[in-house]
């Protein structure tokens, strides 16, 4: 039982090669919905193990025994071993849950003073112009979502460079790419060998509004243009908004221009391969937490009397 909630413990340590060899050889969007469940897979895995895990341990006291209406303790580990193991439970699920909740609220905040700036700024169907010299673009979630423009961003590009930039803007609306980076955002909070990860779903997002847009417009280098000015002119720090209002200019700019300028082919066998490792990847830790919990229980049953220990 321990060594199969062991496994979901250690397998967001694979986050990083996932990053590196199972992201970029897929397409965009089989990138974006794979990476997203695969980070979500190990985060829930691994909280169901670090759960597990402090369970088993509690067990072996006494008195906890007696609140879960057991015969005797479970005889899982020694004292020696258990006090460590429940020390270590506890502490990895507090700071789990202190990174996602301080991310959940940040964003929470960031949202709503989003949507406040747009109150008083003109708008035209989906769009939002800010009266800002500061050049920015992104695409606000909500009921209904908008793309917001900055005055300074609509004076940085010429108008063909705008319908590429809007077009962006937009399909991360009707994408509802927003679900995918808050996801990600919170599912990697959990390990911080998860933080490549969330990167990496933040470019596959991305990398699916550039194709899109580029489709839009019939224009891959203006598409690409249009990117890469709006990232020259915007200052990172120019405006607090949440990570899953996504923007033109958000991720690594020079690989994404370059993939609207030179193309690759995406081998279907290396295509195949990667999934298979994302998937490979989720089902052990998946199986791993489910292993060690099936089995937790049955030995709580047994400790309980419910059952005959064969």
């Amino acid at each position: 039982m321990i060594t199969a909630l062991i496994v979901p413990l250690l397998m967001p340590l694979a986050a990083p090669v996932l990053v590196r060899w199972a992201g970029p050889r897929q397409r965009p969007a089989a990138a974006m919905w794979a990476l997203t469940a695969t980070a979500c897979v190990l985060a829930a895995c691994r909280l169901a193990a670090l759960g597990g895990l402090l369970l088993a341990g509690t067990l072996t006291m006494s008195a906890p025994a007696r609140l879960g209406h057991l015969i005797h303790p479970l005889n899982l580990a020694p004292a020696v071993v258990a006090y460590p193991v429940i020390a270590l439970a506890v502490g990895a699920l507090l700071v789990c849950a202190r990174a996602v909740a301080r991310a959940a609220l940040r964003q929470l905040r960031q949202y709503r003073a989003a949507h406040a700036q747009l109150r008083d700024a003109p708008s035209a169907g989906d769009l939002s112009v800010l009266d800002s010299p500061e050049p920015d673009a992104y695409a606000l979630p909500g009921s209904p979502g908008r793309v917001v423009v900055t005055s300074g961003m609509l004076r940085t590009l010429d108008g063909p460079e705008r319908e590429a930039l809007l077009a962006h803007e937009r399909a991360h609306l009707a994408g509802r790419h927003h679900y995918f980076l808050a996801a990600g955002e919170l599912a990697t909070r959990c390990h911080p060998a998860m933080g490549g990860l969330r990167d990496a779903i933040g470019l596959a997002v991305e990398r699916v509004a550039d194709e899109t847009a580029a489709t839009a417009v019939g224009d891959r280098r203006l598409t690409a243009r249009a990117i890469g000015r709006a990232a020259l002119a915007r200052n990172a720090g120019s405006s607090a908004r949440p990570v899953f209002a996504a923007g033109a200019a958000g991720g690594p700019v020079p690989q994404r221009v370059k993939a609207l300028l030179q193309p690759a082919a995406t081998s279907r066998r290396l295509a195949v391969a990667a999934a298979g490792l994302l998937l490979a990847c989720s089902a052990a830790s998946g199986g791993g937490a489910a292993a060690g919990l099936v089995s937790l229980h049955h030995t709580v049953e047994i400790a309980q009397g419910e059952v005959q220990d064969d």
